[in-house]
């Protein structure tokens, strides 16, 4: 691989539960387990990144990591009985579906953990996460705003975004949009300044996080819910996409409106629910999207900057 460029690989591009979703049989998830080619399985949201294709970083470990690794060579070990190229994983909140697949990384191996303060606390509220034994694994509390070093020669920056506090954590508080820590975007560059953001989670894109995205390279975005009412609508469930911290993608001031105003050279949609109709390659919703511009995430889709 040529020094500087960055890689990007989608691990998986599904909101929680996957696609489909264990539980769900709504027609989407029923077309994707009798194989329709439209409506292609996806595994829950991750990507791994490198700046010398040696280096590996994932973001956000998912509870499917395990998967995920088999199927992408580039993750599997390549030298000795014990090796991985994962060099470091990126959390971007405490969300079960961004923390569980850490359990899968916990045979004594070496990887460096970033993630703020308010991820790692709620880490270490949960014994379970001691499974990660920290003779191997470095715990590293990032700031936001401050740019740190990845292996590999990838700079990364971890910035505030609106959003909500984990799942797990909503009886701790009365204001469940938590506060600056709990729900962050990701900024990672190469050495030659070629720009990736990944935001997988939002509730609403305000002013200065729309002029960070101004003119950068690829944006990977919250694409989870077509409206705001969606799995009320189709009898899924009771929340509305707000209630679970993210914006909607064809609302009035959702993503694809306000992402009009905004210059990005490539815009992909990732975190996916089951019900968001774009999952499927033949929708109306699909071809919508394209129109605006957009990509929709898959697994194993691969972007080189």
């Amino acid at each position: 691989m040529e020094d500087g460029l960055l890689r990007i690989v989608v691990l998986g591009a599904a909101a929680g539960g996957g696609f489909p979703q264990w539980n769900a049989n709504n027609e989407a998830c029923r077309r994707a387990r009798a194989g329709d080619p439209a409506a292609r399985p996806r595994t829950q949201c991750s990507i791994a990144v490198s700046g010398d294709d040696d280096n590996w970083i994932v973001v956000n470990a998912s509870p499917d990591l395990r998967q995920q690794i088999e199927a992408r060579p580039m993750l599997q070990p390549r030298r000795g009985l014990r090796d991985s190229p994962i060099a470091g994983v990126i959390l971007t909140c405490g969300e079960v579906d961004a923390v569980a697949g850490l359990l899968h990384l916990r045979e004594s191996q070496s990887f460096t953990l970033f993630a703020t303060g308010r991820v790692h606390e709620a880490l270490r509220a949960n014994p379970i996460f001691n499974a990660l034994n920290p003779a191997f694994v470095e715990r590293r509390a990032v700031a936001l705003g401050e740019a740190f070093d990845l292996p590999g020669g990838v700079v990364a920056e971890l910035f505030s975004v609106p959003g909500k506090v984990a799942l797990y954590l909503e009886g701790d508080t009365a204001d469940l949009s938590g506060g600056a820590e709990d729900t962050v975007g990701l900024r990672l560059a190469d050495r030659l300044g070629s720009a990736c953001y990944f935001i997988s989670g939002c509730a609403r894109l305000p002013a200065d996080v729309a002029e960070r995205l101004r003119g950068s390279d690829l944006v990977f975005f919250d694409g989870t819910l077509w409206t705001d009412d969606e799995m009320i609508c189709e009898g899924s469930g009771s929340k509305t996409g707000q209630r679970m911290g993210h914006m909607s993608v064809a609302d009035p001031h959702g993503t694809i409106e306000t992402f009009r105003y905004i210059e990005v050279r490539r815009k992909v949609f990732i975190h996916i629910n089951n019900s968001n109709p774009i999952l499927l390659d033949d929708s109306p919703e699909r071809a919508i999207a394209k129109q605006a511009g957009w990509e929709v995430a898959y697994d194993g889709m691969e972007i080189v900057l």
